[in-house]
This record gives C-alpha cells, sequence and structure tokens, in this order.
C-alpha cells in the first residue's frame, strides 16, 4: 500500500513538474505564427498566429532587439515562427523568436502554411528563368 502510494506521489510530482515547466516567465505567451503577407513594415508584420490552438489575423510587434535580429530582418511570406511574447490591443508583443519549419507549427497552423508555400511557388516559379 505505501509503495503505491509513493509511486502515485512521484507521478503526481512529476506531472505537476511538467505542467509547470510549460508556463512562461513572467507570464509571456507561448504563439506559433505564419507570415500571411509580404512584410513592408518590419516593425508590424500580418500572420497568422496561434495562441492556445486558437488561430486568428494578428500584427505581430517587434521591439528594437527584435527589428536587430538577423531572423526578422529577413522575413518573408509563409515563414513559420515559434514567439514568446504578449498579447496586446494591437497584436502580439514579440520578445523572442525562432523560424521554424512549418511541419513543427500546431495542427491549426499548418493547413495555412501548406496552402501559403504552395501559393507562393507558383507566383514566384514562372518568375524564375
Amino acid at each position: 500500500m505505501a509503495s503505491r502510494l509513493s509511486l502515485l506521489l512521484m507521478l503526481f510530482a512529476l506531472l505537476a513538474m511538467g505542467i509547470v515547466s510549460t508556463v512562461q516567465a513572467d507570464g509571456e505567451t507561448l504563439a506559433f505564427a505564419v507570415v500571411s503577407e509580404t512584410p513592408k513594415d518590419k516593425a508590424r508584420i500580418a500572420a497568422k498566429v496561434s495562441v492556445n490552438d486558437a488561430v486568428s489575423d494578428m500584427k505581430l510587434i517587434a521591439s528594437e532587439t527584435i527589428l536587430n535580429n538577423l531572423i526578422w530582418k529577413k522575413l518573408e511570406i509563409c515563414h513559420a515562427m515559434k514567439l514568446h511574447g504578449y498579447k496586446v490591443a494591437d497584436g502580439f508583443q514579440v520578445v523572442t523568436v525562432h523560424v521554424i519549419d512549418a511541419s513543427m507549427l500546431p495542427m491549426s497552423l499548418q493547413t495555412f502554411a501548406g496552402d501559403c508555400l504552395i501559393k507562393k511557388a507558383i507566383e514566384v516559379a514562372p518568375l524564375v528563368d
């Protein structure tokens, strides 16, 4: 009986540690995004953003440190990203950014990313040559 109880307590502790480790520091939110339009203003980029598996159109708002990031400078339509930041009234304030493969996106964004890449290939491919 005592061994079962200790086993259950250990499992509960491991589960609790896993839940705690997914919470971001200082209330930061984990989000995934796909650039939905050709970026014109690098400070505000239009994207499909998934937060807690709810997808919406948002503007990604870059701080000065993000604007100087080489990843951010090279963003193009259809790029997939993993972001940490804060939801604000006019979009999503980006604190950190990582470009990822579209297959690493949540399922809620993979269809959009795939369609975007196909559309980009059809529009750009005839221009090569």
